[in-house]
Parts: structure tokens; C-alpha cells; sequence
């Protein structure tokens, strides 16, 4: 313990974080010299080096990413502590990047995220909202809401919400073509759906629960895309239900005969069990979703 100073840990885990200098001096409310000089001091006091650095900025080495985990706990300890004796919320702060695919992240998690900005003022959110698998290993997100619970890699994992999708078009698509009356009538009418080849994972191949020949006519990987051109009168689309429900130009399709049921998984990795700052995030989005679930279930 000779020369390690406890106090250097915050100026750690604020570079950590930031990965600049400059910013973590305003984030503790000192000088990027006083920083650069700290941290220089930790890694001599523990005989390594905890960053690679370079012009555009600070990243960690294997070393510093075992010390960030620990530093985290340290910081968690730190909280509970504070929450307990002083009856006063302790101050999270640091940067969160959340991955989700798009329909979960934009159109359901987006808009709320204001209110978890509010709570925390110092923590940084970042929402990675892509059709996507995110590796949490390599720290492409903290926090990862996925269609399938991983079975692999040291991972820990909580099932939000099923929720449920339909056939949908534009109700002025129906008024101007043949009615849908059964599965047999799909195949005259134009499909809209994910690209095959840019499926990320099986879970979004709906068509083939539907009809084994039926195919998209027209096709794109963002959700996002598809719910416009159904919209737009372009044709029928599988469209999860806490979107489609949002837009009443939109009318469901042989919703008795055809209903499809999907799970969104949170996810994070092992390490971040301790993280008082990810699991805030974590349980803000849990509780989110659970106070949501006709949205996801209707009828439910």
C-alpha cells in the first residue's frame, strides 16, 4: 500500500469515463494537469498502466479494466453507505450506454429517458438504438435489451416483457383492395419485412410462422422504415403492437387467426453487478416496462 492514495481512484474512474482529460477535471471541479498528474500517481503506486494514451484520448488496458470493475464496487459501497447514514440519494454520475434494437429503443425508451436525466443530473445516457447484437465484452454498450437471453460469456440476464405482434395495413389499403379473409388470402397482397440476408436474429423471421412461401415484396432492416411504408399504403406488414397501436391509420389484420409473441431480455455483464450506476439504469428500465405492460400485452 506504500504510496497508493485512495483519493487518486476518483480522478481513475473519471478518465475512465470520459476518456479525456479536460473533461473529467470539470466533472470533479479541478485542472486536467491535476488529473494527468493523479492518475500518474496511481499507476506508479500500482506498478501499471491503466490507460493507452493517444490524440484522441484515454482508453483502458487490460490492467485499467480490471481496476475499473473494482473501482465500481468500491463506488457502489461507497453509495450505499452514504444512502444509509445520511438519508440523502448519493449522487450517480458517469456515462451509461444502453444498447436496444430500434422499435424498443427510439420509439419506448427514448422518450422517458428525460425523467432517469432528471433524477441523476450527472449521469451521461446514451441509447444505441440499432437492429443489432451488442457485445458487452467489448464495452459496445453497458446495457444490452435483446430478443434472446444469452447462453454464453459472463453475462447475467432478466426477462422484461413478452410482447405481442400483428399483421397490420393502412386502413386506406383495405378500402382500395380485396378483403383479407384467412391465411390463404396473403399471398395476393404485397409484404413488407426484414431484408433475410441482414437478419440479426432468427427471432425476426416472422413470415415463415405466418406462410412458408410467402416473402417480402418490399423490405428494409429498420423497423422504423417498415412502419412508414405500411403507413403509407404500401402493403401488410408484422408490426409489434406497442407501435402499430400508436397510429390509427393503421388497423390489424386477421388478429384473431395470426398473433406472434416475442420476449425482451435486459442484459449486462457480469462485472456490472455491482455497478450502483448500471443498476439504477437497469431498474429504471425494468420498472418502465412493467408499468407499461398493456402497452406490450394488450389485453393482458
Amino acid at each position: 500500500m506504500k504510496g497508493f492514495d485512495w483519493n487518486d481512484l476518483r480522478y481513475f474512474l473519471a478518465v475512465a469515463r470520459t476518456g479525456r482529460l479536460t473533461v473529467a477535471a470539470q466533472r470533479i471541479g479541478t485542472d486536467h494537469a491535476t488529473v494527468s498528474r493523479r492518475v500518474r500517481a496511481l499507476e506508479t503506486a500500482l506498478g501499471a498502466d491503466l490507460f493507452n494514451r493517444s490524440p484522441r484520448g484515454y482508453s483502458l488496458t487490460d490492467a485499467g479494466e480490471r481496476l475499473l470493475t473494482q473501482t465500481e464496487t468500491m463506488e457502489s459501497a461507497a453509495a450505499a453507505i452514504h444512502n444509509d447514514l445520511s438519508g440523502e440519494k448519493y449522487a450517480l454520475s458517469g456515462a451509461v450506454r444502453i444498447g436496444a434494437p430500434d422499435g424498443f429503443g427510439a420509439f419506448f425508451l427514448a422518450p422517458h429517458l428525460g425523467e432517469l436525466s432528471r433524477r441523476h443530473p450527472q449521469l451521461e445516457l446514451q441509447i444505441v438504438a440499432m437492429p443489432r447484437i451488442f457485445s458487452l465484452s467489448k464495452r459496445e454498450a453497458d446495457i444490452a435489451i435483446g430478443l434472446e437471453r444469452p447462453d454464453k460469456g459472463r453475462l447475467f440476464s432478466r426477462k422484461l416483457t413478452d410482447y405481442r405482434l400483428h399483421i397490420y395495413a393502412a386502413r386506406s389499403y383495405l378500402a382500395e383492395n380485396p378483403p383479407i379473409r384467412d391465411r390463404d388470402d396473403l399471398g395476393a397482397h404485397p409484404l413488407i419485412g426484414y431484408i433475410p440476408e441482414l437478419l440479426f436474429t432468427p427471432h425476426l423471421d416472422y413470415l415463415k410462422e405466418v406462410g412458408e412461401s410467402l416473402t417480402p415484396r418490399l423490405s428494409s432492416s429498420n423497423l422504423f422504415a417498415q412502419l412508414a411504408a405500411t403507413r403509407s399504403g404500401a402493403g401488410l406488414c408484422i408490426l409489434p403492437d406497442f407501435m402499430a397501436r400508436s397510429s390509427p391509420d393503421l388497423a390489424p389484420v386477421l388478429a384473431e387467426d395470426i398473433e406472434i409473441v416475442r420476449t425482451f431480455w435486459i442484459v449486462a455483464h457480469l462485472d456490472a453487478r455491482e455497478s450502483a450506476r448500471i443498476q439504477t439504469v437497469i431498474g429504471f428500465i425494468s420498472d418502465l416496462v412493467k408499468a407499461q405492460r398493456e402497452l406490450f400485452r394488450p389485453g393482458s
